[in-house]
């Protein structure tokens, strides 16, 4: 829930002070605290980490080139942004940053929707994503059994492809890779 704007090392300071079962993200001035996410949730953010990683991190039936990283704190400007998976062109991964956060924005992310954060998710922080050039956005909303794609263009997002249930994906910036969109919701045997 958005509070009230304040000093940056105050939201800072309350950021940290929050309970270990808290996710705290500032964007746009304001933090905005919600609980750990649910079991669905996190249970689709991994098998799309996991779907991804073999041909695109270790180059196993796939081009690798990518690095990527779950649940992972990025500063971006004023902003402090939680993505559920962040994935970077290995030319440009900050593998020199020593802190836990990173600044170097990524090339894809994806976050994964729940009820309590979709609104911050689709209407606050994409647009933060827009203006710091995150070439290719994905969606996923387990509850609806959706994956949604967003591709930047002239500094603004322009739909791309959808899918649903157990459709087939094949989605910039992983086109080259197909998989059942069902794996995330255990719809499809493996």
């Amino acid at each position: 829930m958005a509070q009230t704007k304040r000093a940056p090392r105050d939201l800072y300071a309350e950021r940290d002070a929050l309970p270990a079962n808290m996710v705290g993200e500032i964007v746009c001035g304001a933090l905005h605290a919600h609980p750990r996410p649910a079991r669905k949730h996190g249970e689709a953010a991994y098998a799309l980490g996991s779907e991804l990683y073999t041909p695109f991190k270790r180059g196993g039936n796939g081009p690798g080139g990518w690095r990527f990283i779950a649940e992972h704190e990025l500063h971006l400007g004023p902003h402090i942004v939680v993505p559920d998976i962040s994935g970077w062109k290995v030319e440009r991964f900050p593998s020199d940053e020593t802190t836990a956060y990173t600044v170097v924005p990524p090339d894809w992310l994806c976050e994964v929707l729940s009820p309590s954060t979709k609104r911050l998710d689709r209407f606050e922080k994409l647009p933060i994503y827009a203006e710091f050039g995150v070439k290719h956005c994905w969606y996923v909303d387990p509850n609806e059994k959706t994956l949604e794609v967003f591709i930047l263009s002239d500094g603004a997002y322009k739909i791309g492809p959808a899918f649903a249930d157990s459709d087939p994906v094949a989605a910039v910036p992983f086109e080259v890779h197909t998989f059942s969109l069902g794996l995330l919701w255990d719809d499809v045997a493996p």
